[in-house]
């Protein structure tokens, strides 16, 4: 079965954040809790639904010890006091710990490399803190996404698309939303560019305008994540063989962990061609090496699955898919093989495909849904 949108912009399909066109979607002043981290993206939020009209509060999550030089509280809370809006500190260590990092590392052991802002955007960002807004008196959460959100009144499901800057677009962090989750969300740099967010913010004079972006896991700012993985999980640290397909022994590893799918440094193999890591076996503590053309795979496996567009899969659907956040989207056939779990196959066979990542489907600018790669 091929499926594909209609244009929904005459059937009613309505921003979620109150653009021109829909000024009516709310007629009082209600109250959203922004998801303050102390950058320019998420300030900038903070500041266009202030514009709005909205009765803004800011919330910012302490949820694990970083070092003093990194206080996201204390910039967030500067920022709050710049816009004259309420700001709360809400302490999650131990539900971050417990959805996010102990996750984390039971999928580093198990061999597979996890996505850690997928679990925390679910769990905790649109899960917890949003009921802490919810207490506070917010009936919305709003982030510096670069997403958007919709309502089609056609098929009366929330839709949750790119953001306009195709560079910055970050709805491949968020296909694990559910409906209700995305009924309380607005994005509202998801319109903007990120030049003009920082534009923006140099307007008003945010500290957080020439704040630089970070590129590593929050928990992990050093980008040391073997260092910290070794601190809570020393036991996967064993050395073990690497192999090739048909059994040949080929050299020693470290420890599995020190590893992903397509890796190519690091094996300390002498061969007379390059050699990338093909697969993990971590009930063997065995890694299989291999050259580049053995990292192709024409179909993969994905559970978790969860579907934002449709109530459900009914048959085989074409789509987009991206393997990776900044991986080029690849036609391929979703195939439903139970509620939760899917198989895909690819038009071309794709590079590197990683247990523990996510797989997101698309249908242009729109996220159909996506799951976690088996």
């Amino acid at each position: 079965m091929s499926w594909k949108y209609e244009d929904l912009t005459s059937q009613g399909f309505s921003d979620n954040i109150g653009g021109k066109k829909n000024r009516g979607y709310f007629m009082k002043k209600e109250k959203v809790a922004v998801a303050m981290s102390g950058g320019v993206d998420s300030s900038v939020a903070a500041l266009l639904l202030k514009e709005r009209g909205f009765d803004v509060i800011g919330l910012t999550m302490e949820h694990f010890p970083l070092p003093e030089s990194i206080s996201a509280g204390e910039d967030a809370a500067q920022v709050a006091q710049i816009l004259k809006i309420p700001h709360y500190v809400v302490k999650l260590e131990k539900e971050f710990k417990k959805y996010v990092v102990d996750d984390f590392c039971k999928e580093y052991e198990r061999g597979r490399t996890p996505n850690p802002c997928i679990r925390c955007n679910k769990s905790l960002k649109f899960g917890l803190l949003l009921k802490k807004a919810n207490m506070l008196g917010a009936r919305y959460i709003a982030t510096g996404h670069y997403a958007r959100v919709f309502f089609d009144s056609r098929t009366k499901r929330f839709l949750l698309k790119k953001g306009k800057d195709s560079k910055k677009d970050q709805s491949y962090f968020l296909y694990s939303l559910s409906q209700e989750q995305l009924s309380y969300v607005k994005f509202p740099v998801g319109e903007l560019t990120k030049d003009e967010v920082r534009e923006k913010a140099r307007k008003f004079d945010l500290p957080s305008a020439k704040r630089p972006e970070s590129q590593e896991i929050c928990f992990i700012p050093d980008n040391d994540y073997v260092g910290f993985l070794k601190d809570r999980t020393p036991h996967v640290f064993r050395p073990g063989p690497i192999i090739a397909k048909n059994g040949r022994v080929l050299g020693r590893h470290k420890g599995i962990v020190h590893f992903t799918i397509g890796q190519r440094r690091g094996m300390g193999i002498a061969a007379p061609q390059p050699l990338y890591v093909i697969e993990i076996q971590a009930e063997k503590n065995t890694i299989i090496a291999g050259p580049e053309e053995e990292l192709y795979k024409n179909e993969l496996q994905v559970s978790s699955l969860n579907i934002i567009s449709l109530p459900k899969l009914m048959g085989n659907l074409e789509v987009k898919a991206k393997l990776r956040y900044k991986h080029n989207h690849a036609k391929a056939v979703i195939k439903p093989l139970s509620s939760n779990k899917a198989l895909v196959k690819f038009s071309k066979p794709q590079r590197a495909v990683t247990p523990g990542q996510a797989v997101v489907f698309y249908d242009g600018d729109v996220v159909i849904g996506g799951g976690t790669i088996d």
